[in-house]
């Protein structure tokens, strides 16, 4: 499996969490998007999709669930 890599901007860290999220203005209600973050990130990646209404879970990278992404 490839490194998995934190999706924050200018952040090359190892990811160890899958922020997951819907867009529910574009996305079907089942849908989940992921985003990757490190432990430096992961608050700051589920606090912006939160504040927007998107946030789904966040979860450790090994329980993204099949057909997230």
């Amino acid at each position: 499996m490839a490194e998995l890599l934190c999706s924050a901007r200018d952040c090359a860290r190892e990811a160890a969490y899958a922020v997951l999220w819907n867009n529910p203005k574009i996305h079907a209600p089942e849908r989940r998007k992921v985003w990757l973050a490190c432990e430096e990130h992961r608050a700051y990646l589920g606090q912006y999709l939160q504040v927007r209404g998107m946030l789904s879970a966040i979860v450790d990278v090994e329980e993204i669930p099949e057909g997230a992404g």
